[in-house]
């Protein structure tokens, strides 16, 4: 049952129980081993309902089309899948003791929905028991109406690392430590954010826009990185290049093939018996970024599947998320 954002004043689902190698990064405030539960409201409230909303645009967004934007702003289950993206947005998720990074959420669903229930609001708040002001991002889906077509999403993308970038101070974070962290077609996302954030992809709007779109650091966790074949059976390269694409459109938007070494340090993540965004994608990212000497760690786990979101206690995935806090903070990224 979908639930209109804008019908909706409170609430947030339960974050998904944290695995150990997590719960060892995160700051005394929170106790080792204690879970920080996400809810801000009545237990049956969407995922998104009760948090702050940051609009992306000042007015439509480039290209126009996309869902009625006299109707709700997106349509959230219960469950926090969301369709419908009208306008597209920033979900707000701060911690109590900011240490000042801020991280940029995509979640996955095949650019066919947004799933931030089950990724972007319980990771967003793993990052706030760090200290990480975390944004979720409501993105356009492509098969929407949009007339960008699958530019629409990573306008949103580039467009969110400016906008998170210039409200820095307001936010209490450094405008030089805003990384970026995608699951899935998110991951697609958030490659392509860190590796086309010079691309004119629209035209300027506002002095945002001035601002530089290149994350800090990247993490992408199950990624769909590649359209080409043989790795191409995924909804993502259906829904943004169609059935019967032309090579020109799968080098476009084939994240390895726009690498340069000015691309962030990248984290990656991804289990060996993953059967959707097979393992060959962050292979073949990781190789890009070696062959340009960008800096970048990859963890492979043998068992985890897809969706592990920040993975199932006791299984070999679920040593990502301490993993990718030992890296940021070796990076300087995160700090105590």
């Amino acid at each position: 049952m979908a639930l209109h954002r804008r019908t909706l004043l409170t609430g947030a689902a339960a974050l998904t129980v944290a695995p150990a190698a997590a719960q060892q990064t995160v700051q005394q405030a929170v106790p080792v081993g204690a879970v920080p539960t996400g809810h801000d409201g009545p237990p049956n409230a969407a995922p998104g309902a009760a948090l702050e909303t940051l609009r992306l645009w000042p007015g439509a967004p480039p290209g126009g089309g996309g869902p009625s934007p006299d109707g709700p702003r997106f349509d959230e289950s219960r469950e926090g899948v969301i369709t419908g993206v009208a306008e597209p947005c920033l979900l707000v998720m701060r911690p109590a003791r900011p240490t000042g990074s801020a991280v940029v959420i995509a979640a996955g669903g095949g650019y066919r929905r947004i799933d931030i229930g089950h990724e972007a609001v319980p990771v967003g708040r793993w990052l706030n028991t760090l200290g990480v002001t975390a944004f979720a991002l409501v993105y356009r889906l492509p098969g929407e109406g949009w007339a960008a077509g699958a530019d629409a999403p990573i306008q949103d993308a580039l467009r969110a690392v400016r906008l998170v970038r210039a409200r820095a101070r307001r936010y209490g974070y450094e405008p030089n430590r805003i990384g970026v962290l995608g699951f899935s077609a998110g991951g697609h996302l958030m490659g392509s954010a860190s590796t086309r954030f010079t691309a004119p992809l629209y035209p300027a709007v506002d002095e945002d826009d001035a601002v530089s779109a290149r994350p800090d650091v990247a993490a992408l966790i199950y990624p769909v990185i590649t359209l080409k074949p043989p790795f191409d059976r995924t909804s993502s390269r259906r829904v943004l290049v169609g059935d019967s694409p032309t090579r020109v459109a799968t080098d476009a938007y084939s994240v390895e093939t726009h690498v340069r070494p000015e691309a962030p340090p990248t984290f990656l993540a991804q289990a060996a018996d993953d059967p959707i965004a097979v393992v060959d994608n962050c292979l073949l990212m990781y190789a890009a970024l070696r062959a340009v000497e960008v800096p970048v760690e990859m963890h492979l786990f043998e068992r985890g599947g897809h969706g592990f979101n920040l993975g199932v206690p006791g299984s070999p995935a679920a040593a990502w998320p301490g993993l990718f806090a030992t890296w940021a903070r070796r990076r300087g990224f995160f700090r105590a």
